[in-house]
């Protein structure tokens, strides 16, 4: 991160590695140090935060062993129920996708394009009054490119997600989450260096053991969308939509954990939304031309966006905590749960029946997340690897393990 003086600057804190006052006046006159080898103690994104560290991760980690560590923070709840809220965004999307479908609207990359002019509104606004319009500019030279990758793939997300709505129905686009697991991991494992205990590789086996249970019922049933009825041939056409935009978020969640890892939440939200606005309005003047004019407009799809916007808004500011509490993985997982709270909304939304077996299903998901995180220490997966063992690589921010250990030596 940058270091030039001003707002939002980083402030390094050392400490000597062999420190002793001599005396007994207190005052720094009368007090010497012996200095051994400096330590850098902490990392933060603002002066206004900074704190010296005086304990490392894994003294820490020390203090609080066991193989429910993580189960008797507060972070593991804050991580549950976050992950329930996301999948009920998710899930109120993805209905509303399928609301505009029905309506005769379906135009998927000038859905999205809102979502990404909100985001920049607010997060590269504040960025802007963070760093100042020199360092701002300096952020678009050195990193913009870095952001504009991670742009497009969240933009190709959105637009083949969105897209397969027009071919599928609300219940077998819930792929996405799947495919997305099976990408995430892959990807960490190789670029990030993350190793999966087994309990993690348990838990997300029984995670997708329920989606299959989901998938079962619904194939007992022939659940279908009434509003939208859909071919089989269509219906191939869009799941292969739903797995394109699945690997797709896959590879932006694991780039967007790495970089909030690393980078103020704002920042990266912020040039997300900047880049993402650019190239799903282009995207969208490219393909959602035709689809756009013979589109219906009236209240009702005016609605319809609007919730979008700001449901998928709240999504996008949601989910970088996660990244920092959690990983990319547990976060896909997650979702998962979506499946259960889409058919609740489509119970009465759609008309949809509801089979026992789904109920079952989402008690095995659930399950499974709590099995994910067995063996897992005190701070959980907020501990990333590839930040270095007492995570000198990462920020002190919201949700990191920097910031942490920084509250454990301090009274807050």
């Amino acid at each position: 991160m940058d270091a030039t003086p001003g707002k939002g600057n980083i402030i390094e804190h050392y400490r000597p590695a062999a420190a002793e006052e001599q005396g007994s006046s207190g005052s720094s006159s009368s007090s010497k140090a012996a200095h051994g080898a400096p330590q850098i103690l902490a990392v933060n994104d603002t002066a206004e935060n900074s704190q010296v560290v005086t304990t490392t991760v894994g003294e820490l980690e020390e203090r609080h062993r066991g193989r429910f560590a993580y189960f008797k923070t507060r972070d593991f709840y804050i991580v549950l129920v976050l992950g329930q809220i996301l999948a009920l965004c998710i899930t109120s999307t993805n209905t509303f996708s399928s609301l505009l479908v029905a309506q005769n609207t379906s135009i998927p990359a000038f859905q999205t394009f809102f979502n990404y002019v909100l985001l920049n509104i607010i997060y590269t606004s504040f960025t802007l009054y963070r760093y100042g319009l020199r360092r701002w500019g300096r952020l678009l030279l050195q990193d913009g490119w870095k952001y504009i990758i991670l742009s497009f793939l969240d933009v190709e997300g959105n637009y083949f997600t969105v897209l397969a709505y027009r071919y599928t129905t609300i219940l077998s686009a819930q792929l996405i989450n799947f495919f997305a697991i099976v990408t995430v991991v892959i990807v960490s494992f190789v670029f990030l260096k993350v190793r999966y205990h087994y309990t993690q590789i348990v838990g997300i086996l029984i995670c997708i053991g329920g989606v299959g249970i989901l998938f079962g019922s619904d194939h007992i049933t022939g659940a279908t969308d009434p509003m939208n009825p859909i071919s089989k041939g269509n219906q191939v056409k869009g799941d292969l939509f739903a797995l394109l935009g699945a690997a797709c978020y896959g590879l932006s969640n694991v780039a967007e954990e790495f970089f909030v890892s690393k980078r103020p939440l704002y920042e990266v939200v912020g040039q997300l939304g900047l880049w993402g606005m650019i190239w799903n309005g282009a995207q969208a003047g490219i393909f959602d031309k035709k689809q756009f004019q013979t589109a219906t407009w009236n209240g009702k799809v005016g609605g319809y966006l609007t919730g979008y916007t700001l449901i998928l808004s709240l999504f996008y500011s949601l989910a970088p905590i996660m990244f920092r509490l959690a990983s990319a993985a547990f976060f896909n997982i997650s979702l998962l749960t979506g499946n259960f709270w889409g058919v609740i909304i489509g119970v009465k939304v759609f008309h949809l029946h509801i089979h026992w077996m789904y109920p079952i299903a989402f008690v095995c998901i659930i399950g499974g997340l709590l099995v994910y995180f067995t063996g897992k220490q005190v701070l959980g997966e907020a501990k990333k690897p590839w930040l270095g063992s007492n995570q000198e690589g990462g920020v002190s921010g919201v949700g990191t393990a920097r910031r942490k250990v920084v509250q454990s030596d301090t009274a807050v």
